[in-house]
């Protein structure tokens, strides 16, 4: 059991490694994709958008940065919440928003967001997914928080997970203003790059340092 923190780290470490190559790595074979202007799910979309672009490693995006990665951050999940006995709501909490992050991410990666997901109406099942994604992730990270011990951990968590919210809320705003405060891929990644800070951070805490995750009610 006392190896079970250390796994844990090392799956989510992983994970953020993982989405973060993914997305670099989509991104840099789709001509003109901004990260300020497009969206993630572009990068995902394996047939030619309705403006005549095209994302080329769209299976790489879909299983490495949306499924794969999720599915590290839901074993990991799993595996810190072995390991603390005994559980209480908090840590159970934590578990529930965590498979929603995961499922929401497995959602995005398996069905996309383009002109065909529109035309057959089966797009608001990756809007669904999009959202279960982000809530979920930085809800659990929130939650996270309250069951560190205080310190600069605690206080990273918490902040990552409500800029995070606070972020997908003003992209929300922008959408269905008139005249958008910042650009929008600018926006989602506010809210998406919160979980994958949140996964290198708590990775590297739990793997060279002795703080153990839902060890504390604090």
């Amino acid at each position: 059991m006392t190896k079970r923190p250390q796994l844990a780290g090392t799956l989510w470490l992983l994970a953020g490694l993982l989405y973060l190559t993914s997305e670099a790595i989509a991104a840099s074979a789709f001509a003109g994709y901004s990260y300020a202007k497009d969206y993630i799910s572009d990068l995902g979309v394996p047939y030619t958008l309705a403006d005549g672009t095209v994302s080329p490693l769209a299976w790489l995006m879909n299983f490495g940065g949306f499924i794969l990665d999720a599915l590290l951050y839901g074993a990991a999940a799993v595996v810190a919440v072995s390991a603390r006995r005994p559980r209480h709501r908090a840590v159970m909490a934590f578990l529930v928003l965590a498979m929603i992050h995961t499922a929401g991410s497995i959602l995005v990666g398996t069905v996309h967001s383009g002109p065909r997901e529109i035309a057959a109406g089966t797009h608001h099942i990756h809007v669904i997914g999009a959202a279960m994604a982000i809530i979920g992730g930085n809800a659990a990270s929130i939650v996270a928080s309250r069951l560190a011990a205080p310190g600069a951990y605690r206080r990273t968590s918490l902040t990552l997970g409500l800029f995070g919210l606070a972020s997908l809320v003003t992209l929300e705003i922008n959408r269905l203003s008139g005249t958008p405060i910042l650009p929008e891929g600018l926006l989602e990644r506010g809210s998406v790059y919160t979980i994958t800070g949140w996964e290198i951070l708590t990775g590297l805490t739990l793997l060279f340092t002795k703080r153990r995750l839902l060890e504390s009610r604090g």
